[in-house]
């Protein structure tokens, strides 16, 4: 039987380290715990859970809303449990919701939505949610929820770029969102009195942006707002964001994304996960600095980030 739905898929990431620490008994009694506590989630919001797959939930609604607003608790609540956790054994978690015409057959969900959902948490970063536009339009007004653009994405399997939202939960980032209303028209400008801009630079190239200018993409799409055509460039690779005065740089790739600051003798690796960049330096895009990576250069000024 077929009907229109909304499709839940969250995971939980960095399960090795988990297994490593804890060994196999222990880490598979956790990940067992956390995953009945997502279905219970999803549950106590009028969805229903179809399966887990390993460390993954999939669930599904009958309305956007309460999907949005069963996202929006799970990645609460699990900062609580984050908290709680030494940083070696920390499980982050994504999110990606959509909707659309859904299959069902013997208890199991399938279609276009399930997966849609499913690709937007392998692309979401760690505590983020990632919807579909439809989706956020028909969700409307979720409580504790405000829907940010993130631009247009070429979806895996799909014949057209989609646009993508991501549903915001943190009350702190909330200053450059805006409750999702009946539609999409206001499409969410950030609002921050403080302004900022970041000079992007690839084989002599440069892209100047302001932080309204964002968010932008970086990617061998032709979508993405800064395109480089190097086959070990993801996609859709990296968007750059602008949140409290400060660009934030999240990589979204498969291989990985590492940053060097000028001045700084480290290098910060980044898998699907953000840094909040500052100053100058070079972010290496698919293989670490030193293997000949794809680099780009970046200068930022105006930002109010400021170390030490």
């Amino acid at each position: 039987m077929s009907s229109v739905s909304t499709v839940v898929f969250a995971d939980l990431a960095g399960s090795t380290p988990l297994y490593e620490v804890l060994g196999n008994e222990r880490a598979t009694a956790t990940v067992t715990r956390l995953t009945q506590w997502i279905g219970d989630v999803v549950q106590a919001h009028g969805g229903r859970v179809v399966k887990k797959l390993g460390d993954g939930v999939l669930g599904v609604f009958s309305q956007a809303d309460q999907a949005v607003g069963a996202a929006g608790e799970l990645q609460r609540s699990h900062q609580v449990h984050l908290q709680r956790w030494p940083v070696v054994v920390r499980m982050e978690m994504r999110v990606g919701v959509a909707s659309g015409e859904v299959l069902e057959v013997d208890g199991d969900t399938y279609g276009d939505a399930v997966n849609v959902a499913s690709r937007l948490c392998e692309r979401a970063g760690p505590g983020e949610i990632w919807t579909t536009d439809v989706t956020a339009v028909d969700a409307g007004v979720v409580p504790g929820i405000r829907f940010r653009r993130l631009g247009t994405f070429e979806i895996r399997g799909k014949s057209e770029a989609q646009v993508i939202y991501q549903a915001e939960w943190r009350e702190n980032d909330a200053t450059d969102m805006v409750t999702m209303q009946a539609s999409l028209a206001s499409a969410v400008a950030p609002l921050d009195s403080f302004f900022g801009t970041i000079e992007l630079s690839w084989q002599g190239e440069s892209l100047q942006l302001s932080s309204t200018d964002v968010p932008v993409h970086i990617g061998r799409s032709s979508s993405a707002e800064l395109c480089i055509g190097d086959p070990r460039v993801s996609r859709m690779h990296a968007r750059i964001d602008w949140h409290g005065g400060a660009f934030t740089l999240t990589d979204l790739s498969s291989f990985g994304t590492w940053i060097h600051f000028e001045g700084s003798e480290t290098t910060v690796p980044l898998r699907r996960d953000a840094c909040l960049l500052h100053g100058m330096g070079q972010i290496a895009l698919g293989m670490p600095f030193g293997a000949n990576a794809p680099t780009l250069d970046f200068r930022i000024t105006g930002s109010n980030m400021r170390l030490g």
